[in-house]
């Protein structure tokens, strides 16, 4: 079982952060590893949308399909995959600190197949390591952009 948690502070409003977060056109912008996004369903997004991303793990190309399966906008998104040899669900979670800050957290939970079973450990660390850069990276573009009246 893999299983990561990672979370970043955000010096923006919660509707700013939760609203880019959840846009899957916004993926290959901070996901460092994610090269491209494709809607399989039509937008808006929503609980059954289904969302294609081709991206780069350990050295590998992969391709897969998240459904959306909980969406409460401003709060929480759940998405899973249950293709290949490694199913996963990744959950973002919104909390205001404060009017003008945001708490994102990031989740990544599966149970590996296969070979990958030897391997979860070290992708869980490697996992770990790429969240935080993906978190780094979304905190640096959502506190560039200048603060909405």
């Amino acid at each position: 079982m893999v299983d990561v948690t990672t979370e970043t502070v955000i010096a923006a409003p919660r509707k700013t952060v939760a609203e880019y977060a959840a846009d899957p056109d916004n993926a290959p912008e901070w996901y460092q590893n994610i090269a491209s996004a494709r809607w399989e369903t039509p937008r808006p997004l929503a609980v059954g949308s289904r969302i294609a991303f081709d991206a780069a793990f350990l050295g590998r190309h992969l391709s897969y399909t998240y459904e959306i399966i909980e969406f409460r906008p401003l709060e929480k998104l759940v998405m899973r995959t249950a293709q290949g040899p490694f199913p996963m669900q990744t959950t973002y979670t919104w909390t205001e600190v404060d009017g003008a800050s945001t708490r994102m957290t990031l989740r990544n939970n599966g149970e590996p197949a296969g070979f990958s079973r030897l391997a979860a450990p070290f992708m869980g660390m490697m996992m770990r390591k790429a969240n935080r850069k993906d978190l780094v990276r979304i905190k640096s573009i959502l506190e560039a952009r200048p603060a909405s009246a």
